[in-house]
């Protein structure tokens, strides 16, 4: 099958709306970015034209390849009745270690009042497949609330992914067949998330939105625009990422970048992130201790004021971008180096953090 003659008949599945030469899942729905019914404390928003709504700070599935099942089993539960309903996990994490703890940890929360996300970082369909299987058997799920292709670099990938006997033919069967609802996509750089976005109408897209990102290069600004426009949500990673780390600092905690972990900080980076639309939601960096953080913070958000935008644009000046480098290497069309061995997304650990 010629690409033009697939993408017609994936566009027909995904009920016939398209974006350019891509496709569409198009799901119906209203815009993100407002509050709406508060539950446990916690505001939730509307996920973008999918009309589901998603606590406003999400559950950060990596924090499990830190803790033990028991501790892990309690944040879980403890989380959802402090109104989260958001839990995010991929099977990198910890080679499916957060997937197993997170499915077991879930037991005893109905299915139907949470809403539950993962990721595939296969750009085949046969890869895609026997992850999408196998997150399900961890998860001890039916299904999926929203399947993503998980870090997304490279326009190169996302060719790949959208292609003829690529990773999306798998994820629109899986949507056709029930076992998951929507799609999208995480990417940290800005051309492999506009190469996603102009190619196939995601419902979500996942990208890092920080303040020092932000300031520093405009870092999200334009995945914030065009996910307007397309009524698609921006689920935010990193919002309370400090920048990269110093050379020669100590390590405060065994993570590939620096966290916030000052609650001044956290609520200013946090409320930032979730002051810029169409953002619904924003996942706190992998440790328990700094979910608990971050809980508050969305219980009593309040949008950013100019005066504290300002307090935030000073404090970016004395931070290290985590993003710049691979940003500026991806968009010149430099071969991809990996740049941080202890990420999950690109270490060969057992358990990478």
């Amino acid at each position: 099958m010629k690409r033009r003659s697939f993408l017609k008949t994936v566009g027909s599945i995904a009920s016939g709306c398209l974006v350019g030469a891509g496709v569409s899942s198009c799901a119906s729905g209203s815009d993100s970015g407002g509050e709406t019914k508060t539950i446990g404390g916690l505001p939730r928003r509307v996920l973008g034209r999918t009309g589901r709504k998603v606590s406003i700070v999400g559950f950060p599935g990596l924090a499990m390849v830190h803790y033990e099942q028991d501790r892990c089993t309690a944040a879980i539960h403890d989380a959802f009745e402090r109104g989260v309903n958001y839990f995010d996990v991929a099977p990198a994490y910890g080679r499916g270690d957060a997937e197993i703890k997170m499915g077991i940890g879930l037991q005893g929360i109905d299915r139907s009042r949470i809403f539950l996300a993962c990721k595939t970082k296969m750009r085949d369909k046969e890869g895609a497949r026997k992850e999408l299987e196998t997150s399900l058997k961890r998860l001890k799920t039916d299904h999926f609330d929203l399947y993503q292709m998980h870090h997304i670099r490279t326009p190169d990938e996302v060719k790949q992914a959208l292609g003829l006997g690529g990773a999306i033919e798998t994820l629109l069967w899986a949507q056709e067949q029930g076992k998951v609802r929507y799609l999208g996509f995480s990417a940290h750089t800005t051309k492999g998330a506009l190469e996603a976005m102009n190619g196939f109408r995601f419902d979500t897209v996942m990208f890092p939105i920080n303040f020092i990102e932000y300031f520093q290069m405009g870092f999200g600004k334009p995945i914030l625009e065009l996910a307007k426009k397309q009524g698609a949500a921006v689920l935010a990673i990193k919002p309370m990422c400090g920048g990269s780390w110093a050379e020669g600092a100590e390590r405060t905690r065994r993570n590939w970048y620096r966290p916030l972990d000052d609650q001044r900080e956290i609520d200013l980076a946090l409320r930032f992130t979730l002051s810029q639309k169409p953002v619904a939601a924003g996942i706190p960096p992998a440790f328990l201790d700094l979910l608990d953080k971050a809980i508050p913070v969305g219980r009593s958000y309040r949008p950013i004021t100019e005066a504290e935008t300002q307090e935030l644009k000073e404090m970016s000046k004395t931070r290290l971008s985590l993003f710049r480098e691979q940003e500026e290497a991806v968009a010149s069309g430099r071969p991809w180096q990996p740049l941080y061995p202890d990420s999950p997304h690109e270490c060969c650990a057992s358990i990478c953090v």
